[in-house]
């Protein structure tokens, strides 16, 4: 594997570790400071609330940088400050203080949650080592889902949450020296690796436009999106869950099967690449994650609902790959630190809005809760198969390859 692709691994995944651990590390922080969650809730959604709003002009930012290092090494070392400065703050300084070093902060996620994705497709030649190099990035997103909060949780309990908060932001600092490695390893692109035919470029490359306008990227925005805003209240509904059955510690299995779950099947498909393509590969997952889910809420014990949220976990581990893997083929290279940025930061929206909901119908059956979760993912799947139009093998396509041979061999 290229030096380039190992520092940008390590790289990604130093920052994502600090962005999957400040949630929990704010509210323990709150709780340890004032007695009340209150304020690391407000602190998370100030977090969470620039991805969407920002992710847009971040993403023009990181396509129009003449010098793609200074504008990554800085980005994430505005990460890294924002984390520390949450260190000194939450729960001892004035909220709005809090509340702007979070807004500051956030404003820099969508270059860790989208943005660093966007670079591999000009750090990896196209093929084999570049569909393995999404399915790594895949991993390092799902790994640090599962070490942030664990390390987090650990560091807290055996010093204190402001030092857990802190070394989230050395976590993100130490992501600075090893993004000037990668970014020197940088290639501007001029031509898309494996467009579409209907893929925008030059002046109606905006992310927008492209997302609405190429059918496997609306697609796979509008799915991802979707599955999402039913994911972001999967906590929740997991500790319910366990609760509502007598376990009260047990939603922190459910979600850690999950995890776990989703972990194997990333690096499963970084060693295996499935006979069919990316989009029948995404929609079999959220179909996988849907039922398996659905199991979970009717399942007659806490054991079996671990193997089956485990289960829908190992089938939404391959769609985070699917999903770089189609931006960065459909994406025009104009826009594509666009498209991975706003792609991103729907996402993430979707998925507060998610926990959010998921909050306020608390009073259901927990079990009623799941099943919409996985409803939802159902409902993913279904719109990816109805948006992305005509696969390559079908009617058109069949059409486009008797027609070439008529073609005399040397105008191609």
């Amino acid at each position: 594997m290229r030096p380039a692709l190992v520092a940008y691994l390590a790289t990604a995944f130093l920052a994502r570790l600090a962005d999957d651990g400040v949630g929990i590390a704010v509210a323990l922080l709150a709780l340890d400071r004032t007695g009340s969650a209150a304020a690391g809730a407000f602190v998370l959604t100030a977090w969470m609330a620039p991805h969407a709003v920002a992710a847009p002009l971040v993403g023009a930012l990181a396509a129009r940088a003449r010098r793609p290092r200074l504008f990554y090494c800085g980005a994430l070392a505005a990460f890294a400050a924002a984390l520390a400065g949450l260190a000194g703050t939450v729960g001892s300084a004035p909220g709005p203080v809090a509340l702007a070093i979070a807004v500051a902060g956030g404003s820099c996620g969508p270059v860790v949650s989208g943005g660093l994705s966007s670079l591999i497709a000009s750090l990896a030649p196209e093929g084999a080592v570049r569909d393995r190099a999404y399915a790594l990035d895949a991993v390092t997103y799902t790994a640090s889902s599962v070490a942030g909060p664990a390390v987090v949780t650990l560091v807290a309990g055996l010093a204190s949450p402001a030092a857990a908060t802190g070394l989230m932001a050395v976590f993100a600092g130490a992501a600075v020296p090893l993004m000037a490695a990668v970014s020197g390893g940088v290639r501007r692109s001029r031509a898309p690796a494996r467009a579409a035919p209907s893929a925008p470029s030059g002046r109606h490359g905006r992310p927008f436009t492209a997302l609405w306008r190429t059918p496997a990227l609306r697609a796979i925005t509008a799915a991802t999106t979707v599955a999402h805003l039913g994911l972001g209240g999967l906590a929740v509904s997991a500790v319910l869950l366990a609760a509502h059955r007598g376990e009260a510690d047990g939603g922190g299995v459910l979600m850690t099967a999950f995890a776990v779950g989703a972990l194997a099947g990333a690096l499963g498909l970084a060693r295996w690449r499935p006979p069919f393509g990316d989009r029948r590969l995404a929609g079999a997952s959220l179909v996988v994650t849907g039922a398996a889910l659905a199991g979970a809420a009717l399942a007659p014990s806490l054991g079996w609902a671990a193997a089956l949220f485990a289960l829908a976990g190992l089938g939404d581990g391959p769609l985070l790959t699917t999903t770089l893997r189609i931006r960065a083929d459909h994406a025009p290279p104009d826009a594509r630190a666009q498209v991975f940025t706003v792609g991103a930061g729907l996402k993430v929206t979707a998925a507060a809005a998610g926990a959010a909901l998921a909050g306020t119908l608390e009073g259901l059956n927990p079990a009623l809760l799941v099943l919409a979760i996985a409803a939802l993912q159902l409902a993913a799947a279904a719109l990816l198969a109805l948006l992305e139009g005509p696969r390559p093998g079908g009617p058109r396509g069949r059409v486009r390859r008797r027609a070439r041979p008529r073609a005399p061999s040397r105008r191609r």
